[in-house]
């Protein structure tokens, strides 16, 4: 989202790439960047050079961030206004720097830009990462828990990984989220246990429990299952639509345009009234 509030995002540490490679690499961080509120993109010697339309192309319309972005000849150059810095690494690094988890790195940039300084937070080429002497221009290193086995992240992924820890740093709820599914309440048990009733005679009649002496010890096992969920009034009336379908219909007897006609005569003879849809749950 580029937008938050009807506003573009403007905060947050400036996203760094040393020597990055190919343009769609780029685009594609500046697209994660934007996707998390972040809007400041530094590149140092970027190979295939600056602008690049190829970048544009894959930042799918983030164009704040590559319209902003700003080259330097050095990586020294590139933080030299900042007051902190974090370093990414796959791989242990000989010094004396600490080493940060991104939850720890996001919260850590989320509270030193709220105090005013500027941050940032150094990615390497997509090749062979960041040298030694890169990564001691920086003052913590942040890495990743990836597998060991395959710890090569491709940039954007990295760039995403911090990005999103950023903004997540900022949420007054670290688990929420931009939207929630429908409130169910629970129905009342009396309506639960009719469901109940109404599916332990519908499997009698099929000759589900079998042997007869395992019937109460099925028939608990269902209940248990279908008691956990904690169905609403719409759900069980869903089910109960389904098995009235399974009552009033077969493969012998499709249900076509209506009721089998046995079950129209039926209704007719007692004088009902009677909606399919309303019945089956359909409608």
């Amino acid at each position: 989202m580029a937008e938050q509030d009807g506003r573009l995002a403007t905060e947050g540490p400036a996203i760094i790439l040393v020597e990055p490679q190919l343009g769609e690499n780029i685009g594609m961080v500046a697209r994660a960047m934007a996707n998390f509120g972040l809007s400041e993109l530094r590149l140092v010697n970027p190979r295939d050079g600056w602008p690049n339309e190829k970048a544009r192309a894959a930042a799918s319309r983030a164009d704040h961030v590559i319209d902003a972005t700003t080259l330097h000849d050095t990586t020294a150059d590139a933080v030299a206004d900042l007051n902190f810095v974090f370093a990414t690494t796959a791989r242990a690094r000989d010094g004396f720097k600490p080493v940060r988890s991104p939850v720890e790195a996001g919260r850590a940039l989320r509270l030193r830009g709220g105090d005013g300084q500027r941050t940032g937070i150094l990615f390497g080429r997509e090749k062979f990462g960041l040298s030694n002497e890169e990564v001691s221009l920086a003052d913590e290193i942040v890495t990743f828990p990836v597998n060991p086995a395959f710890s090569s992240l491709n940039i954007a992924q990295a760039v995403l990984l911090m990005s999103y820890e950023w903004m997540k740093s900022g949420l007054e709820d670290e688990t929420a989220t931009a939207f929630a599914g429908p409130e169910m309440t629970p129905a009342r048990k009396e309506t639960l246990e009719s469901f109940l009733g109404h599916l332990e005679n519908a499997l009698e009649a099929r000759g589900y429990f079998r042997p007869p002496e395992k019937k109460p010890k099925m028939a608990a096992n269902l209940r248990s299952v279908l008691t956990r969920p904690g169905f609403s009034d719409t759900e069980i009336k869903l089910l109960r639509g389904v098995l009235s379908s399974l009552d009033y219909f077969s493969p012998a007897e499709p249900r076509g345009s209506g009721y089998p006609e046995r079950k129209a005569r039926a209704d007719r003879a007692t004088g009902r009234d009677v909606n399919p849809e309303d019945e089956t749950g359909h409608g």
